[in-house]
């Protein structure tokens, strides 16, 4: 994707990977200060642990807890989190239309149902965090006080969610990313969903993944996350070079199956946190 996006705006630059083990996390940050590096990805299990090495952080990097681009300038080291506002967009084409206190349930407690959360409440929606284990829910709830969003945590079985007034659906749970016929949900909760509800899945390989199935079946929208990958990528290029390049660039270069080389830290997995 980013290296299409230097051809696109006619920029010489490279997008590379490296793996960095925990241990060598400090010294691989630390190398991002030499001349001619723009900055990095992080992904898993560096997004937290990089926070105390940057010179600074933005509201949405501090807020969610997590880091998922580093940014050079001058020797200085700011750490952002471009998953929220890439979510928030991929919503956005995706045909959600943003009503203020809109009933949304964001399913999984890690750091992809974080960036959700601070996505939704941003746009003053009204967000259920639903996760398999109550305690890792409300250390979410714990982190977030918005007076003008109500915010509610539940464990499944999620008889206490707001279904049948929910008008979208976010799996940032790892369910689905590495067995495609694995759920979150049961049929019988997507049945209750309002037809004119979204639901959204973070998780982009699979293409479809059984969630997204048994929406359609149930009448509702489904969306994948290679929308939110998009984007995240795209703010993430704008904050290393200025660019304002299309996500069109970044979805054609992800769509036509071309070699994805990863970032200079390692992206591995997929924007899904877990829901244990």
């Amino acid at each position: 994707m980013h290296r299409a996006a230097f051809a696109h705006a006619g920029l010489s630059g490279t997008y590379d990977a490296l793996r960095v083990a925990p241990a060598d996390l400090r010294s691989a940050v630390a190398d991002l200060r030499r001349p001619g590096v723009l900055g990095a990805n992080l992904s898993l299990p560096h997004k937290e642990a990089a926070l105390p090495l940057l010179d600074s952080l933005s509201g949405a990097a501090r807020a969610i807890g997590a880091v998922n681009t580093i940014v050079h300038r001058d020797g200085a080291l700011h750490g952002d989190n471009t998953d929220a506002p890439g979510l928030r967009d991929a919503l956005y084409d995706a045909g959600y239309i943003w009503e203020q206190g809109a009933e949304v349930i964001v399913l999984g407690a890690g750091g992809a149902a974080r960036a959700a959360v601070h996505a939704l409440i941003c746009g003053e929606q009204n967000v259920t965090v639903v996760n398999r284990t109550l305690e890792r829910a409300q250390v979410i709830a714990a982190d977030w006080h918005v007076p003008d969003a109500d915010f509610q945590v539940t464990a499944l079985p999620a008889h206490a969610a707001p279904w049948e007034s929910a008008v979208l659906v976010v799996n940032a749970s790892s369910a689905g990313l590495n067995d495609p016929d694995q759920t979150p949900l049961d049929a019988a909760f997507l049945a209750r969903l309002s037809a004119g509800a979204l639901v959204y899945d973070m998780v982009y390989k699979p293409a479809e993944t059984r969630l997204m199935r048994e929406a359609r079946a149930a009448g509702l929208s489904a969306e994948n996350g290679l929308g939110m990958l998009a984007h995240q990528a795209r703010l993430a290029f704008r904050a290393w070079t200025g660019a304002d390049v299309p996500v069109s660039v970044f979805l054609n270069a992800l769509q036509a199956d071309a070699p994805q080389p990863g970032p200079v830290l390692p992206q591995g997995d997929a924007p899904a946190g877990d829901q244990g």
